[in-house]
């Protein structure tokens, strides 16, 4: 990399890792594009924060490359790869003041002491931290706390910034605000950056890119709403957002394609992807898509009928699961509307615009 570049491209090539018998990431190709925030997600296990070890330079590779832009930094240490880290556990020395640990990387560099002064101003200017500098951590709520961290992480100016699940310990009430912070930090800084979570939400609302892994491979990586609206596994189905997903037939007639689900027929758009051939295949149904109404007698085919198993009232909606010919379905309604109690015979329409098909095969 030269000196002062930035907005570079993160690209691994086929890169694994082994802890003795276990094989933690299995043949990674990816690339993260330059100036953007990419999100690791998938359950815990699965590999993703090994992935962002590697990348940072604290773990190493078993196989395969790694590059920052043209340069290959697959065996340079950490503290040669110009990266910033921000760890769960904010990672703060209790006995330094927040200016002291903001700016400790630019002490070890053996900065004056006026430069690092200004400096550590000017990022906590930037976090809304400026005028805490004489504080020290415990005295910090854990929201002001991580942004201390960011704050750590920025002032050497990285090439690439990597959080590693940066608020699972902060409040519910906060995260929001927090990863709107991240995201407008991320955005004006220009940096690289790769975000480590579990919290599906988190990982839509603060990326460019996803890239959903299971059991150490990727399984599909793009911008959040095509993962959500065309996910290409059964699994991504149900680990982007709430899904039910269910067994149908893809019949395509003269007509056009239509899905057979539960002893009904689904006529599909005819602009509709479809990225299976007829024949068995799952159907992603979003709770949205899904209403449920009282039992009519002269019900459209659009409709499966089933018995209301769980009604639970949450404030603005109500949320009902209901027992069909295709299994337990989860959906939820507006709470002005009436509520269905358990037990009630009803019928859940489909919207067939927003049916999801994913192929028979789609694990």
């Amino acid at each position: 990399m030269k000196p002062g570049e930035t907005n570079i491209t993160i690209t691994l090539k086929k890169v694994f890792k082994r802890f003795d018998e276990v094989t933690a990431l299995d043949d990674i190709n990816v690339v993260f594009e330059a100036g953007t925030l990419t999100t690791l997600l998938g359950p815990s296990g699965c590999g993703k924060t090994t992935l962002l070890r590697i990348v940072s330079g604290l773990e190493t590779v078993s196989g395969g490359d790694i590059w920052f832009g043209g340069d290959k930094v697959t065996d340079l240490s950490a503290t040669r790869r110009d990266v910033g880290m921000v760890f769960q556990s904010y990672a703060l020395f209790p006995h330094m003041t927040v200016e002291q640990n903001v700016g400790y990387g630019l002490g070890v560099l053996k900065t004056p002491q006026d430069k690092i002064k200004e400096r550590v101003r000017e990022v906590l200017d930037m976090v809304n931290l400026d005028g805490y500098q004489a504080r020290y951590p415990d005295e910090l709520s854990g929201g002001q706390q991580q942004r201390v961290a960011v704050a750590r992480a920025l002032i050497l100016e990285p090439k690439v910034l990597l959080f590693d699940e940066p608020l699972s310990n902060i409040d519910s009430k906060l995260r929001r605000s927090m990863r709107e912070e991240i995201r407008h930090l991320q955005q004006s800084t220009g940096i690289t950056s790769i975000y480590v979570t579990h919290d599906q939400a988190e990982a839509l609302a603060v990326s460019d890119e996803v890239v959903v892994m299971k059991d150490g491979r990727i399984v599909q990586k793009g911008p959040p709403r095509s993962l959500y609206h065309r996910p290409e596994s059964a699994f991504v189905a149900n680990f982007i957002g709430e899904s039910n997903v269910v067994e149908a037939v893809l019949v395509n007639g003269n007509d056009g394609h239509r899905v057979e689900v539960g002893g009904i027929g689904l006529a599909l758009p005819d602009n509709m992807h479809i990225p299976a051939n007829p024949g068995p295949v799952k159907l992603s149904l979003r709770p949205e898509v899904l209403h449920i109404e009282a039992k009519s007698e002269d019900k459209d085919s659009a409709c499966l009928d089933g018995v209301v198993t769980e009604s639970a009232y949450m404030g603005p909606v109500i949320e009902y699961s209901v027992k069909t010919a295709v299994g337990d379905l989860f959906t939820r309604g507006p709470a002005y509307e009436t509520q269905h109690p358990k037990g009630e015979q009803v019928q859940v329409r489909i919207r067939p615009d927003e049916i999801i098909v994913i192929p028979g095969n789609g694990e």
